[in-house]
């Protein structure tokens, strides 16, 4: 019996020849992630106690969420951190100003790599199984655990895959696609979910980052794409170190193979407070009124997706009563698009450019939301007082929708109001 790509990495990791869903193995960990709130919100764990670290080289320490630290607590927990990386000799620290969302710093600085396995106190952690690598976020107690061993167990779960067809029409995103799956499909609880199909070849990195990190919410394991000529030329210079990639065997065993033919999809938008099986084609939402819009995240931060976006606003602006918000996944997409004139072209049609952080997507700082409002949004979570107000809403869409309704200050269909102009 054959093994998915998420076995043979575990397996791997693990020091055996074969692993089936329902084992329980105890692997080694390449590469371990924390980030500021783990040195914030009280109860995450005290990290000052750890006497010894496992491997300071394989630890990663990042400030995202507070960036800049927008209460006394954040800028405690940032000075924490700080102590904490010269305390155990931490030299993959990413302090304020060679910052990012750690997924996208884990890619950009090479460490999501083929056949890796990662973990990192972050429940997106799967974001970087776009890198055909296995990475899985977990909470305080494990991560402590984590990093003063350099091991971790897991239960090895069943996987589902989803064979992709030929390519996505414009203005339907990658983001589109992974609501369709999540709206068709629902959750993937104590699965793992990987990817495949000719359809693959048309996917950039960053568009299998968005869908990879979005599969925390339909509650997936691991989130793995393969290998290929794509993210081949994306690791060349970048990837730290050898790596080995890693394709599933011909008669790997999966729970459910789901064709999707990417030609046929549409722009897709969720409702409020939950997400699987609660995402339909955006004529489903069409004309209700918004109060904000946000593009940016892990999800929805990077250059194709600004560049997306400047390309449609130019000339435009945003409808009065809409706060348009754009946030790049790092300081380097930020400093790229600020090169390019993408920012400047979104500043003009009146856009608010924050810094790169997790803020607004967390609920933390620069772009919370009032009782009654209304927020079309590229973040990765649109739970219930997410982003303030438990009496708002959060809807999650692709980047030329979220565009499309912070023009036209309603949910709207991208397709129309770029293509015959904007609805007055």
């Amino acid at each position: 019996m054959g093994m998915t790509m998420s076995e043979k990495i575990i397996a791997a990791h693990a020091g055996v020849q074969h692993v089936k869903p329902g084992d329980i193995v105890t692997c080694d960990v390449d590469w371990i992630g924390i980030h500021d709130m783990f040195f914030t919100v009280g109860g995450q764990g005290d990290f000052s106690k750890i006497k010894q670290l496992h491997d300071p080289d394989k630890t990663v320490v990042l400030l995202d969420h507070g960036v800049p630290s927008p209460t006394p607590a954040d800028a405690e927990g940032a000075c924490r951190a700080r102590t904490f990386v010269k305390k155990h000799g931490i030299k993959n620290f990413f302090d304020v100003g060679n910052h990012g969302v750690i997924h996208q710093k884990l890619a950009e600085e090479g460490f999501a790599a083929p056949g890796k396995m990662i973990a990192c106190g972050d429940s997106h952690t799967c974001a970087a199984g776009a890198f055909n690598c296995a990475a899985r976020g977990f909470g305080p107690a494990d991560m402590i655990y984590v990093l003063c061993v350099g091991q971790n167990w897991y239960q090895v779960a069943p996987t589902v895959k989803y064979e992709l067809y030929g390519a996505l029409p414009d203005l339907v995103t990658a983001k589109d696609l992974f609501l369709h799956i999540a709206g068709v499909f629902g959750e993937a609880t104590n699965q793992n979910v990987e990817f495949g199909g000719p359809g693959l070849s048309s996917l950039s990195v960053p568009s299998r980052q968005s869908v990879a990190t979005m599969c925390a919410e339909i509650n997936a394991e691991f989130a793995v794409f393969p290998h290929d000529d794509v993210l081949e030329n994306y690791l060349r210079g970048r990837a730290r170190g050898a790596y080995e990639p890693v394709a599933a065997d011909a008669d790997a065993v999966y729970d459910a193979v789901r064709r999707i033919d990417l030609n046929e999809l549409a722009p897709y938008v969720s409702g409020p407070h939950s997400i699987p099986n609660n995402c339909a084609p955006v004529r489903a939402s069409e004309g209700l009124p918004i109060q904000q819009a946000i593009l940016g995240s892990c999800s929805n931060g990077r250059i194709e997706d600004l560049a997306l976006a400047a390309r449609l606003i130019k000339g435009k602006k945003v409808a009065d009563g809409v706060r348009f918000l754009v946030t790049p996944a790092s300081q380097a997409i930020y400093l790229e698009a600020l090169r390019k004139g993408y920012l400047e072209t979104l500043a003009e049609a009146g856009a608010v450019i924050t810094n790169a952080t997790c803020g607004a997507c967390y609920g933390g700082h620069l772009g919370l939301i009032g009782t009654g409002e209304r927020c079309v949004s590229t973040t990765t979570r649109n739970f219930k007082g997410r982003m303030g107000s438990a009496d708002a809403e959060i809807l999650l869409a692709g980047p030329a929708t979220v565009v499309a309704s912070a023009v036209c200050g309603r949910i709207s269909d991208p397709r129309n109001c770029f293509e015959r102009g904007v609805p007055q």
